[in-house]
């Protein structure tokens, strides 16, 4: 990756209109903020004077702390918008919402919505820069990036990699996310879930299907474990919970059929027992808190990249609404 490419994006909205060059390009910059991260006073100013507001509609742990965190790293003031406590809850609109905000003279919109496409209905109505923290079933891009970079760090590379993803496919937008960013950087995925967590026509995104773990598990250099996203009715199709784990909870014993130096990795929160034993989220082979680690430097790099783009004439470039 030249340390010449020019960022052109005032928006970080999704990996699907990403082209290869630019997800590199994230992860390349990530790296030199991952440094930061290492010293003792883990801070610089590339962002100082820049304003970064949390809009979060959604409840989030390790997200929202994780952007604020990599705010406050670059020098960036950072808003944390409670939106059970704001003016939303009087019937205001995301569109005002966001206007209102960026009348405040701010800089940057971190957003995470319960409907897919809205991150990109915002972009398109405010001249700050906004960036996805999850929407709907629609993406997760930094969690995508982030696990991109800790496997990238774990095995050296990317291209060629077998990676499955094991659980709730079609309530994930890490899935969607992981499934753009990985066929572009040249692994090859596989989708494994019972047949009714599997979207129609997944195919076409590029990936393997299959409903047999254990083909999944054959051959993978890494496998990305999901939750089970009950809230998002998940259990109608699968209602036992203890029945899942059995047929699709990754094991020691499971994992000892697999290639030793596994990466095995989850977007969290990690429902133990359900999809994952305890066992195997905290073995040798886990890098979940590796994930979060990481996590601090991707979103660093995406504050700084949007923060400093240099705009072509298309607001975000991404596919036009």
């Amino acid at each position: 990756m030249s340390k010449h490419f020019v960022w052109t994006k005032k928006d970080l909205l999704g990996l699907e209109y990403l082209s290869r060059e630019e997800i590199e390009f994230i992860l390349y910059t990530a790296a030199s903020f991952k440094e930061v991260t290492t010293r003792q006073i883990k801070k610089v100013p590339a962002l100082r004077g820049k304003t970064v507001v949390n809009l979060f509609y959604e409840p989030s742990t390790r997200t929202r702390t994780s952007f604020e965190l990599a705010a406050k790293r670059l020098s960036a003031d950072v808003i944390n918008i409670a939106v059970e406590a704001s003016s939303v809850k009087k019937g205001e609109t995301l569109i005002d919402t966001g206007r209102n905000i960026e009348a405040l003279k701010i800089d940057i919109i971190v957003v995470r919505h319960g409907s897919s496409g809205a991150p990109n209905i915002l972009a398109h109505h405010v001249n700050s820069s906004v960036v996805n923290a999850g929407d709907g079933w629609h993406e997760h891009p930094t969690q995508a990036l982030l696990d991109m970079f800790t496997l990238k760090e774990k095995l050296g590379r990317i291209e060629g990699l077998n990676v499955s993803i094991i659980g709730d496919i079609a309530h994930s937008r890490v899935a969607r996310s992981n499934i753009w960013g990985l066929t572009k950087l040249g692994a090859k995925v596989t989708v494994c879930a019972p047949p009714l967590l599997i979207p129609e026509g997944i195919e076409k995104m590029g990936v393997r299907v299959t409903n047999d773990l254990d083909t999944a598990l054959k051959g993978a250099d890494a496998i990305n474990v999901l939750r089970m996203q009950f809230e998002r009715d998940a259990a109608l199709a699968f209602p036992s919970k203890l029945e899942y784990f059995k047929q699709y909870g990754i094991t020691a014993e499971r994992l000892k059929k697999c290639k030793k130096e596994i990466v095995v990795m989850h977007p969290g929160p990690i429902n133990r027992g359900i999809e994952i034993s305890s066992e195997v989220a905290d073995g040798q082979n886990s890098v979940i808190l590796e994930q979060v680690t990481n996590g601090i430097a991707v979103r660093m790099a995406a504050l700084y990249l949007v923060a400093h783009a240099r705009p072509t004439g298309t607001r975000g470039g991404e596919k036009p609404l």
